[in-house]
């Protein structure tokens, strides 16, 4: 493996254990060159993914850039890192055994119904630009279709209390 740092050819593996519920493997490794140390991540990838875009044109299906949408959307959420990395992986699980080519939309709808499941905030910012939100309505829909849903499993509803409640008599 090769130094992110000096670029040397060769690296020693300090520590080796499983992550992300055993879908991965985390690697410390120490470069024999520099003597940095840094870590790696060994995943099993079923097929090379291609994703086709609604324009036709084809690009290779990018983990990092779903993390990423999927990180902004759950932004100052009260989402564990660990529940956001599983969710990518179980996303590209799914992709990884519909083919070697996967539609824009298919991805899309994926995040969508997981971001439902573990929070409706995050649900309606990914919504939002995904779906390409022009109007306040727009918003008025979406949260209107989620309110009407149970709360998702990381989310807790807040009580409203009653507006006499703490008044004296």
């Amino acid at each position: 493996m090769r130094c992110p740092f000096c670029s040397h050819e060769d690296s020693q593996v300090k520590d080796s254990r499983p992550s992300e519920d055993g879908a991965a493997i985390r690697r410390r490794r120490q470069c024999e060159g520099c003597g940095a140390r840094f870590t790696t991540f060994e995943r099993v990838q079923l097929r090379d993914l291609t994703v086709v875009k609604k324009t036709g044109e084809r690009e290779p299906f990018d983990r990092a850039k779903l993390e990423r949408s999927i990180a902004i959307a759950c932004r100052k959420r009260d989402i564990a890192p660990e529940r956001i990395e599983r969710l990518v992986s179980s996303i590209q699980r799914q992709l990884e055994t519909r083919g070697d080519e996967v539609q824009a939309v298919q991805i899309g709808e994926a995040v969508m119904d997981g971001l439902n499941a573990i929070d409706h905030v995050a649900y309606i910012r990914f919504a939002s630009v995904y779906k390409d939100f022009t109007e306040p309505g727009d918003f008025a829909d979406i949260a209107g279709k989620v309110g009407e849903q149970p709360a998702a499993e990381g989310s807790e509803r807040k009580a409203e209390k009653p507006a006499d409640e703490g008044k004296l008599l």
